[in-house]
């Protein structure tokens, strides 16, 4: 079955568009007919963003851009677990999220899996045609649901960890919004003082005896850094800076740059410590979540992995993966590493003796994301008055600069 794309008019006269599942356009167009939609333009939808053909090509630009969030799957989960666990066909359900979705991106993608579901095909080898879209830890969850006979409670345990990590994001993004704000306000307001005021002013100090070089030295010093922003130069040291971080950005994507930077990254003072307890409480809830939904223990350690997104925490992952492969324990390579806190391979531990490890596994996540939360708004009660004095200092530096030489001239002209 194709997905068409659709315009008209109903009952009412009323404008209306959507998107319905059907063989062919004739077919589609009959069964809008009977839900009293008049017809006034259909065409197939695909993954292609250009309709048309020579000089009448339409180019949806919006479909460049469109990107289906970690909310819109948390969302869409939500609703699949409901309608699976009230015994509603695949099909139906699927069919049902497609009406739902309204992110056009993720209604095509939807009425793929759809389609291909239809033709007999497993949910989770559906969702696996989309990675840009169902990673890795999402297909594999899906799948041991399906084997399990219990997708209805892995979807549901795949709900709540993706709403947690909307939760998590959320707070870290909150969390950097004020600080980005006060910074652009405050470059834009030196902006303005170096580009509009101080030029102007400046040429009040020409003509005094012994010119500029009678000035103080913070006013020399502020003058000299507007002449740098405003030098032509200041182009070729913005285009060095650029092609500097785009340099820097291609190497930590190698594996030697991303070991080195990772690691950089976790023996910073204070953000080390927050990377770690992120990376941490990543491991730890999606390990327990994967283990409670059916996944093999090798697999899911392969998956926790990519997940942790430190290259220097994920080759512990891998030493502990080497020792599961060889009959051993999963916590001492973790101990050995350095790189996980004794409380959490301890705990580890108690849950390989007691074979609790996913009750525990849980408990350290619990900890670790509300020590995250914690260290979080610390930082942003830090953050914001070490910003308003950041700012505040440097914008009363150069009103100090401009004030001293002017005092001087209000004492000569007295």
């Amino acid at each position: 079955m194709a997905v068409f794309e659709y315009s008209g008019l109903d009952t009412k006269g009323k404008a209306v568009g959507g998107i319905v599942d059907a063989e062919s356009a004739k077919t589609a167009r009959g069964r809008l007919r009977k839900q009293g939609v008049f017809v006034t333009e259909i065409h197939e939808q695909t993954k292609k963003a250009t309709r048309g053909s020579g000089l009448n090509v339409e180019i949806d630009f919006a479909q460049y851009f469109q990107r289906v969030t970690t909310s819109d799957l948390a969302s869409m989960t939500s609703q699949l677990a409901t309608l699976i666990g009230a015994a509603v066909p695949m099909s139906e359900s699927l069919a049902a999220l497609v009406d739902q979705s309204e992110k056009q991106k993720l209604k095509v993608v939807l009425s793929a899996v759809k389609e291909k579901v239809n033709e007999g095909s497993g949910l989770a080898e559906a969702l696996a045609d989309h990675p840009k879209v169902f990673n890795n830890l999402f297909i594999q969850m899906v799948r041991a649901g399906e084997r399990s006979g219990s997708l209805d409670e892995v979807l549901r345990r795949l709900t709540a960890f993706t709403e947690a990590a909307v939760r998590l994001q959320g707070k870290i993004l909150s969390a950097m919004i004020y600080p980005i704000l006060m910074s652009v306000v405050g470059v834009l307001i030196l902006l303005g003082l170096f580009i509009g005021v101080i030029p102007r002013i400046r040429e009040l100090f020409r003509d005094l005896p012994g010119g500029e070089e009678a000035l103080p030295f913070i006013t020399r010093a502020v003058f000299f850094f507007g002449d740098i922003l405003l030098s032509p130069w200041i182009a070729v040291i913005l285009l060095l800076v650029a092609g500097g971080g785009l340099g820097f950005r291609r190497w930590i994507r190698t594996t030697a740059g991303r070991a080195w930077w990772d690691g950089f990254r976790l023996r910073l003072p204070v953000f080390g410590g927050l990377t770690r307890k992120v990376a941490v409480a990543r491991f730890c809830r999606t390990l327990s979540t994967l283990l409670l939904s059916g996944v093999p223990i090798l697999q899911a350690m392969d998956i926790v992995r990519n997940v942790v997104d430190n290259a220097v925490i994920a080759k512990a992952i891998d030493a502990a993966t080497d020792n599961i492969r060889e009959g051993q324990s999963i916590a001492a390579p973790l101990k050995q590493s350095g790189q996980f806190p004794a409380i959490v391979t301890h705990m580890i531990a108690v849950g390989e003796k007691t074979g609790e490890i996913e009750r525990m596994l849980n408990s350290v996540a619990d900890a670790y994301e509300i020590e995250v939360d914690r260290a979080i708004e610390a930082l942003t009660s830090l953050l914001a008055p070490l910003m308003i004095l950041l700012m505040g200092g440097t914008v009363m530096l150069v009103a100090i600069a401009l004030l001293l030489p002017m005092m001087s001239i209000s004492s000569m002209i007295r």
